[in-house]
């Protein structure tokens, strides 16, 4: 299916085609999707193969892993493990402040749409809830996203009062990044319930309203260099919005901007909000070619 045909909303279009985008001149080539999905089962795949057969590549898990070597952790992790037992070992320090460098220069949410593992099965989940909302069986509810924060606030709460890790016992990241590298687990059943509150219940609800690890990357992502441009192509179609689970980001699509922008001469603007995964699936279903990710530290490089 071409964008530039059809407008390519998610009650339009098959799920396996969005693994694939179209040129203007007719060129097949892989979405932003497929090559989320790619760098996703590389990562775990790594994880697998370095406990599995000792590879030593990408050993640990997502929580606290290492890389040739070098320490990566969590930063909603750290942040509980220094609540729960005021103390930070150095290593943990250096496995943070690595994690933070990254983000800051990739986009603070693109660990949520090119790292976590249950991302692809919430994608799943995204398209059966809608299909059961385009055919009348459910109704589509949402939330005010900010809820978010008081979620952050509970489990970091929790930590310092409890002195345990307390999201860990419920965090389907952990679970299923545990899972990949170690092996089946009961948990799984939480991970599964989580998933059909989201076919059936609320559209991407542990991503956008619960998840203190995407609200920690989001606090990041607020001031990193990669972000999601947008140009005065734009026809305000809207197709970007309809894609988009975090849609609030996608404001300055909306036209009556336009008019302002007019006056100021503005031709182009960067999606600012945190909330941005930057998953590009705006930039797979737009037509007109607007939306695309840019650096803003590229003048430096």
């Amino acid at each position: 299916m071409s964008k530039y045909h059809e407008r390519r909303t998610i009650a339009k279009t098959s799920f396996l085609s969005t693994f694939f985008d179209e040129t203007a001149d007719g060129k097949k080539k892989l979405s932003m999707r497929a090559k989320r999905w790619i760098v996703i089962i590389s990562i775990h795949l790594l994880f697998f193969l370095s406990f599995a057969i000792d590879i030593q590549i990408l050993e640990g898990t997502l929580s606290g892993s290492r890389f040739l070597g070098f320490h990566l952790i969590d930063v909603f992790a750290t942040l509980e493990v220094y609540l729960a037992t005021y103390h930070m070992p150095i290593n943990m320090v250096i496995g943070t402040v690595s994690i933070i460098l990254v983000y800051l220069l990739i986009g603070g949410r693109t660990y949520c749409s090119w790292v976590c593992p249950y991302g692809l099965l919430s994608e799943i989940g995204e398209k059966l809830h809608n299909t059961l909302v385009d055919k009348k069986i459910i109704k589509e509810r949402s939330f005010d996203n900010r809820v978010r924060y008081i979620f952050w606030a509970i489990f970091l709460i929790l930590s310092f009062t409890s002195g345990y890790l307390v999201f860990e016992l419920i965090n389907v990241v952990g679970i299923l990044s545990r899972f990949v590298a170690y092996g089946w687990s009961v948990a799984l059943v939480w991970v599964l319930a989580v998933f059909l509150v989201e076919v059936f219940f609320a559209r991407r609800a542990w991503c956008k309203y619960l998840c203190p690890i995407g609200t920690t990357y989001g606090f990041i992502g607020q001031i990193s260099a990669t972000k999601i441009e947008w140009n005065d192509n734009c026809d305000h179609c809207m197709v970007c919005h309809d894609v988009c689970f975090e849609n609030q980001v996608l404001e300055i699509t909306k036209s009556k901007y336009d008019k302002q922008r007019e006056e100021l001469g503005i031709k182009k603007e960067v999606v600012m909000s945190g909330d941005c995964t930057l998953c590009g699936r705006c930039v797979d279903v737009c037509h007109a070619d607007a939306l695309s990710y840019t650096f803003r530290l590229k003048s430096l490089v």
